[in-house]
């Protein structure tokens, strides 16, 4: 054999090694080509294997155009949204009688005798279901004295009853001092104006 036959018979060599390697099923498993796990990185070079991507779930429409997503199984089209309102509804109270001075009319009679009437605060909302529930009309609270307007004489009188010696009562206004720092030598004071308002 010559010098020039030697390349041919090395590639005719590596051609029935790989053929014999890639054969079919009936191949002897231990003359088969070496595989990536077995090889040596410096034998033979082998391509890294990376993790494949995952398939969608939904398989691609016939048109040929990408599929549509896919539409969340919670959320389900309902009826239309009812928004609840920014703030709650106005507290609805009850009328004061026709003739009764209004609990402000009463504070500002006070301050215009010379009595006092700090920190004035229109509280008329704790007479609703909301707040204190007592059903009153208009509801003004002073550091000296509260001043209650009810919708009749019958709710004046069961409040001013519940207060005891703590107030007074004329009509459907009840001066009440539970909570004042009025002594109670000025409260006849109070009262006096209260009984001259029409």
């Amino acid at each position: 054999m010559t010098h020039r036959s030697l390349p041919a018979v090395a590639v005719l060599l590596v051609a029935v090694a790989l053929t014999a390697g890639c054969g079919g099923d009936d191949a002897d498993p231990s003359s088969a080509a070496p595989t990536a796990s077995s090889a040596s990185p410096a034998s033979a070079p082998t391509a890294a294997v990376l993790p494949s991507a995952p398939t969608p779930s939904v398989a691609p429409s016939s048109t040929g155009g990408a599929p549509p997503p896919p539409t969340p199984p919670s959320i389900a089209p309902q009826g239309p949204t009812q928004h609840r309102p920014a703030s709650p509804p106005p507290v609805v109270l009850p009328q004061r009688p026709v003739g009764a001075p209004g609990a402000k009319q009463i504070v500002e009679a006070f301050k215009a005798a010379g009595l006092k009437v700090p920190h004035p605060k229109d509280r008329s909302v704790d007479c609703g279901p909301d707040g204190l529930g007592l059903g009153c009309s208009e509801l003004i609270a002073t550091d000296a004295v509260t001043v209650y307007v009810f919708p009749d004489e019958t709710s004046a009188g069961d409040i001013a009853e519940t207060w005891g010696g703590q107030s007074y009562r004329r009509g459907a206004v009840v001066l009440n001092y539970l909570e004042a720092k009025t002594p109670a030598a000025e409260r006849p004071r109070y009262e006096k104006v209260l009984n001259g308002l029409r």
